[in-house]
């Protein structure tokens, strides 16, 4: 009998108050347990023991709880996830509270960390088993009441799915995407909460805008007041404020990138509410001013300062992935999984994007750096004949104009960017202690941070452009040493401007101001000289003089080789002679006789015996058989020689000899295996066989009458009688008599007319 499903499922007890039997369903809030969960507290910022202790007894609890739940059977497990709403609120409350991967990690105890792991495990398992409809053959529920279930309990919401992309989307990827596949495929009431929820996203977008005094357009539908004055700019606003605004910045991007990153299916959805323009524009209005506000942000902590740029440098590089998230899923891909007829409404989708998007110059550079859009176009021209070349060549103009006074750095992905110095000169240049660089390391271990255009860290120049952005230095400060210039350049990120600047208002960090400003340029020798970095075909023979000492000159000839070997000098040659001497001369020590000495004489006659062997002398060999005086005559027939016959026997002698050869030769043609004969031969052979047996069975035919002359020629009237003779009776044979038979069937009724 095959098993129901959990919804349709009755269960059978025994009322505890009555003590009668009665039926329930297997989802019933009777049946839930009665246990409390407990709220999640994040770890302490402090190593207070009380604190410690505090938060370890509780996560215990959790932990345990969450244990026993993962413990409970299908039905069980249901009920208590459905009817239990302290379980939700714990849920919930570890999802706002619990800490993100781009947060600093504070130096906490080390049973801390061990039972954050082990509590963040717990309720990822707990997520996963509510997000299964399906955990056997025997245990699940209908796809359709699964997705109403989730729906109406609010077990999952749009805030709870954005939450478990950020924290458990790293390293879990794969089984978090398909988790909340399964979530939208059997609700698919979430796509629409999705949509609703888009429009509040882009809120917070336009509320830091707010904040920081920047206007957005869109931003506000309500007229601004007249007593309303913007006075903060993120330059003015206080230190904690910003901080609070780059945190919420950061926390957004990050979880939209996450989303996007574990479920694209939601990138058609964004895009409706044309996100990537959205995006874009506040990239624009937002980043730079949040950015030089650091930058020219004095700090008593300059730890403070580092947080911020690592924060804004990951927001930074988050919207940018998003972007290509939703620029790759709903433009690019289509086109690379369709076909030529449908893949022209996406082309024209990726070219509505970017002009959109082409006036924000500093977001297109720091795209451009990241993803190029060269590349993009050039996978649009594989793809499509018929590409608008006027407008691919207009986006790709306005990204090469959007470079224009920018040092063109190719994207670079690193661990640890160092923020810039800030404004206030070797004060506010970060000089993070080990704690603090490894408190601040660890929150971006597994996070690759983007140096964008106005981030510090940069690729070491070298070769023809350090040359050139020395002479760039030197033309205007000639009495600068070449080495000083070098060492300022590499201070400052080869900035030739900046360096220029500083040095002539003295604003030059402490040790550059130590330096001697004559010191010249060391050339550093090449650590692979050219001999041992050289690679071609004949690396390593016989006759390389660099990778060996000797080497043989015998075997070198300048010139065409000359052949001293002649005629004469080959025949005198006599060393294969000697060769095979030396070879046959090993076949000599057979002999014949073996010299015997006089001692040895007697020995060899005792071994050697001349006694006759009559064994066989009792056999009559040959005594019985029938001999003959002309047994050798019969075995061969006698011939007279030919000198010795007659002049006419010799002659009859050779025709016998000529026709018992062609009968001899008859008899070979027969006995050869034919395998693909002449035709000609064998309908011969047919024609014989045929008039053969028409011989013997008395039939005389002459069908010469019916083939008749030639055609044109006439025919006489022997042949036309033979004809209309054979028109008329070859109905008797060769099956010409069908259509008789066949009305003979018909009229005793065989076949249906």
């Amino acid at each position: 009998m095959p098993a129901l499903p959990l919804d349709e499922l009755q269960l059978t007890e025994r009322d505890p108050k009555t003590g009668k039997l009665r039926t329930l369903p297997a989802l019933h809030p009777e049946i839930k347990a009665d246990r409390s969960f407990v709220l999640y507290r994040p770890p302490p910022v402090v190593r207070d023991p009380a604190l410690v202790e505090e938060f370890l007894e509780r996560a215990k609890f959790i932990a345990d709880d969450l244990n026993w739940l993962l413990a409970l059977p299908h039905d069980k497990f249901w009920c208590q996830v459905i009817f239990d709403e302290t379980l939700q609120k714990c849920l919930d409350s570890y999802l706002c509270y619990a800490p993100r991967k781009f947060d600093a990690l504070l130096d906490c105890h080390p049973e801390v960390n061990d039972m954050q792991k082990c509590l963040h495990r717990s309720v990822f398992l707990t997520f996963l088993r509510m997000s299964t409809h399906k955990e056997s053959k025997d245990h699940f529920i209908t796809p359709s009441v699964f997705g109403e279930i989730i729906y109406n309990n609010f077990l999952f919401d749009i805030p709870k799915i954005l939450d478990l992309c950020v924290l458990f989307g790293k390293g879990n990827g794969l089984l978090l995407q398909k988790m909340i596949e399964n979530i939208f495929t059997q609700q698919p009431s979430y796509f629409s909460d999705l949509d609703e929820t888009l429009p509040t996203v882009l809120q917070v977008f336009n509320n830091i805008l707010h904040k920081c005094g920047l206007q957005c357009e869109g931003a506000s539908a309500e007229p601004q007041k007249l007593e309303e004055k913007v006075n903060v700019t993120p330059g003015n606003m206080p230190l904690q404020e910003l901080k609070d605004i780059v945190l919420y910045l950061c926390d957004t991007c990050t979880t939209l990138w996450a989303f996007l990153d574990v479920f694209p299916l939601a990138c058609q959805t964004f895009q409706k509410h044309e996100f990537c323009y959205r995006l874009a524009s506040f990239y624009e209005l937002a980043i730079p001013e949040l950015e030089s506000a650091i930058k020219k942000r004095h700090y008593e902590d300059n730890s403070v300062f580092a947080d911020l740029w690592r924060r804004i440098s990951h927001s930074r590089k988050k919207m940018i992935e998003a972007f290509h998230i939703l620029i790759n899923q709903v433009c690019l891909q289509p086109i690379l999984e369709s076909s030529c007829e449908n893949i022209q409404p996406f082309i024209e989708e990726f070219l509505q994007i970017f002009t959109s998007v082409l006036q924000e110059r500093r977001f297109l550079r720091d795209y451009d750096e990241l993803f190029p859009v060269e590349d993009d176009v050039s996978l649009l021209q594989q793809a499509s004949s018929t590409l608008d070349e006027t407008r691919t060549a207009y986006i790709l103009q306005a990204v090469e104009s959007a470079w224009e006074g920018v040092d063109r750095k190719k994207a670079q992905v690193v661990k640890d960017p160092t923020p810039p110095a800030a404004s206030n000169g070797a004060s506010a240049i970060v000089e993070s202690t080990a704690e603090d660089m490894e408190e601040l390391g660890a929150a971006y271990a597994s996070e690759d941070e983007c140096a964008g255009a106005a981030a510090a860290p940069i690729v070491k120049v070298s070769g023809v452009e350090l040359d050139s952005l020395i002479s760039q230095v030197k033309d205007l400060l000639p009495d600068l040493g070449e080495g000083f210039i070098l060492a300022c350049l590499e201070e400052y990120s080869y900035n030739a401007e900046q360096v220029i600047n500083n040095i002539l208002e003295d604003k030059l960090v402490p040790y550059l101001d130590k330096l001697d400003r004559t010191m010249q340029r060391q050339l550093k020798p090449d650590p692979t000289p050219l001999v041992t970095s050289r690679y071609n075909v004949f690396q390593n023979d016989e006759f390389d003089v660099f990778s060996r000492d000797s080497v043989d000159v015998s075997r070198i000839q300048k010139g065409k080789r000359r052949e001293k070997d002649t005629t004469r000098s080959l025949l005198n040659d006599k060393r294969l002679v000697a060769e095979q001497k030396e070879r046959y001369s090993q076949y000599s020590v057979i002999v014949e006789e073996i010299p015997v000495q006089q001692g040895e004489a007697q020995l060899y006659r005792e071994d050697y015996e001349d006694e006759y062997d009559d064994t066989y002398d009792g056999n009559q060999v040959g005594a019985n058989d029938a001999d003959s005086d002309d047994e050798l005559i019969s075995r061969r027939p006698f011939t007279i020689p030919q000198v010795l016959r007659p002049k006419g026997q010799e002659e009859g002698q050779e025709e016998e000899e000529e026709d018992e050869e062609e009968e001899e030769e008859a008899e070979k043609e027969r006995a050869k295996d034919h395998f693909v004969q002449d035709p000609a031969v064998l309908r011969e052979r047919a024609e014989a066989r045929r008039l053969a047996y028409l011989a013997r069975k008395g039939h005389k035919h002459d069908s010469s009458a019916v083939v008749g002359n030639v055609k044109g020629h006439g025919q006489n009237r022997e042949t036309v009688q033979e004809r209309r003779k054979k028109e008329a009776n070859k109905s008797t044979r060769a099956n010409h008599n069908r259509r008789v038979m066949a009305d003979r069937k018909r009229n005793k009724g065989m076949i249906p007319s």
